[in-house]
C-alpha cells in the first residue's frame, strides 16, 4: 500500500483511482476517432496518438504499484505529460481535418479534464508528503 493511503481515502487498487478511470475512457474515445476513414490512413499520427492516450491511465496504475508517494507523484506527472501529447496530436489531427470541430472540442474537453483531474491529485498527494 502507498504510504499516504489513509490520506488518499484508503484507495487499495488503481482501478479506483478517478484520474484513471477517466484515462481509460479517454483512450477508449482516442481509439474510436482514430478509426475514422481519414484519420486511419495516417498511421503515424493514429498509433502516437493511441499510444500517448493508454500512456496516460498506464502511467497512473504504474505509479501506484510502485507502492511509494515519491514515485507516484513522478508519475503522475508522466501521465499529465501524455495528455499534453495528446492535446497536441488532437490539434494536429484537426488541423489535418481528420475530424470535425465538434469531435475535436469533445475529445479536447475530455484530455483537459483529465489533465486537470491528475494535477489535483498530485497537489492532493504533495499536501500531505515530504516530497
Amino acid at each position: 500500500m502507498l504510504e499516504s493511503q489513509e490520506e488518499m481515502g484508503k484507495i487499495e487498487r488503481f482501478e479506483e483511482i478517478e484520474a484513471w478511470k477517466e484515462a481509460c475512457s479517454l483512450a477508449e474515445i482516442i481509439y474510436k476517432i482514430t478509426k475514422l476513414e481519414r484519420f486511419s490512413k495516417n498511421y503515424g499520427l493514429k498509433e502516437q496518438i493511441q499510444r500517448a492516450s493508454v500512456s496516460i491511465a498506464s502511467n497512473i496504475a504504474e505509479g501506484f504499484e510502485r507502492q511509494t508517494k515519491k514515485e507516484f507523484i513522478y508519475f503522475l506527472y508522466i501521465a499529465k505529460g501524455s495528455a499534453g501529447e495528446v492535446r497536441t496530436l488532437l490539434y494536429l489531427g484537426r488541423k489535418l481535418n481528420y475530424f470535425d470541430e465538434s469531435q475535436y472540442n469533445e475529445v479536447l474537453q475530455k484530455c483537459i479534464y483529465v489533465s486537470n483531474l491528475i494535477g489535483k491529485f498530485i497537489q492532493y498527494l504533495k499536501k500531505y508528503s515530504n516530497t
